[in-house]
């Protein structure tokens, strides 16, 4: 979540020492860095106990263990702590009532506003929202998500219990979608990922119909069609349309509601739709051992052998970008060219807000930086977090490590891309 009210002031702070944070704990752990870099966090060990250090600063508790910290959108860090044997969610060091058997798995909403968690109690599983539980909780659950605006939970949930070699109870569908801890009334042999609409109001999944057959589900009703596969649907942003990749016939295409809208590929994955509904685009195979982006189901020609993940769309629909392999080297593929740059690794690609730059971070030589628009930065560092564009789309926040030191700085797009 850019916000405006970030200091977008050119140039550079120095917002922790980790040589001279590493002299007060017995170690620290991975680094995470607020959207809006101002923050700097870790889990550390002090004395034996665990806690958190913001900006070198301590959480007022500790715990027998901390892990799984992160920033939600708006700024506060999240995390889980164990203390006596028992897990607490802690936001900013204060802890949800609980406390729970078990806690894991974050989720926020898009603003930040709305903390979730999955959360296991008494051997059974359901999911915390603000502290508060689900009223079921399940023999298993899985796949959690939340809605955009936090309003609503979902998650893969079994419905019926089940000893290890009733294999006749699991053939006839243990398996459900429960949506703030209620189930939908058919069960299915499996359920795979989730997604909510954009308004909250309606739940889609990946089920897997019987032993064989696969579709997909929308609010407890399954499409006319099965299929031999399916992968995780999507919402249409304006008309609550759902597309899912689907398989039949050795075959992978996208369906909308059941029907199919694209051509075949040997693979099609991860689709994305661009904020105004206008365009689609996924992750696609061509052909055998060869992977590219499809826009509006038309392949780019550029592809890697490897692979391709990591697909991103500006805001308009009218660009898009991902990460590619081959050969072992890694490149950012924009508009169905693929940079020049090769790479040890390209980490997921963003868009400015008026979708004309593009950037990510790089690692070669154990070294990170940024390219944006196909240059690189003119300097290395030790670690590095993902760019962030300003919303006037002309300069650019960079968090990273340098001299074992943290740094949040801003310049302008104009001083990497020349």
């Amino acid at each position: 979540m850019v916000s405006a009210s970030w200091n977008w002031e050119p140039g550079e702070q120095m917002l922790l020492d980790l040589g001279s944070c590493r002299e007060k704990y017995e170690w620290i752990e991975e680094l995470h860095a607020s959207a809006d870099g101002e923050k700097i966090a870790a889990v550390v060990n002090v004395e034996g106990e665990f806690t958190a250090c913001v900006n070198g600063e301590n959480w007022e508790d500790t715990y027998d263990r901390v892990w799984g910290l992160q920033f939600s959108p708006d700024g506060r860090l999240c995390g889980f702590a164990q203390s006596m044997g028992e897990w607490y969610v802690a936001v900013d060091g204060a802890t949800w009532e609980g406390p729970y058997g078990y806690a894991w798995h974050l989720l926020f909403n898009n603003d930040g506003s709305r903390i979730g968690c999955a959360v296991q109690q008494d051997m059974r599983y359901g999911m915390a929202t603000e502290g508060q539980l689900w009223d079921t909780f399940y023999a298993n659950a899985n796949n959690f998500t939340m809605s955009s605006d936090g309003s609503s939970t979902a998650a893969a949930v079994q419905t019926i219990d089940m000893g290890q070699a009733e294999t006749e109870k699991f053939a006839a569908g243990t398996y459900s979608v429960a949506v703030d801890g209620k189930a939908w009334d058919h069960n299915f042999v499996n359920v795979f990922g989730i997604s909510f609409s954009p308004d909250a109001r309606h739940v889609a999944a990946e089920v897997r119909s019987g032993m064989y057959d696969y579709t997909i589900c929308v609010d407890g009703k399954m499409w006319d069609t099965t299929y031999q596969s399916v992968w995780t649907p999507v919402f249409h942003p304006t008309t609550q349309a759902v597309v899912a990749p689907v398989r039949q016939k050795g075959q992978w295409t996208l369906a909308q509601d059941g029907r199919g809208i694209w051509p075949t590929f040997v693979q099609c994955w991860h689709p994305q739709f661009s904020a105004d509904g206008q365009h689609l685009a996924a992750i696609v195979s061509p052909k055998f051992g060869r992977w590219t982006v499809a826009v509006d189901g038309t392949p780019w020609n550029a592809s890697f052998g490897d692979s391709v993940t990591h697909l991103a769309m500006s805001a308009d629909g009218k660009r898009a970008a991902a990460v590619g392999k081959e050969d072992e080297k890694w490149s950012l593929l924009v508009d169905g060219k693929a940079w020049q740059g090769k790479y040890d690794m390209v980490y997921a690609p963003r868009f400015s807000a008026d979708g004309a730059h593009v950037g990510a971070v790089i690692e070669k030589g154990g070294k990170f930086s940024y390219a944006i628009d196909g240059k690189e930065y003119g300097r290395s560092f030790e670690q590095c977090w993902q760019p962030v564009f300003s919303p006037d789309s002309t300069h650019v926040l960079l968090r990273c490590v340098e001299n074992d030191k943290y740094y949040r700085r801003v310049v302008p797009v104009s001083e990497i891309t020349g």
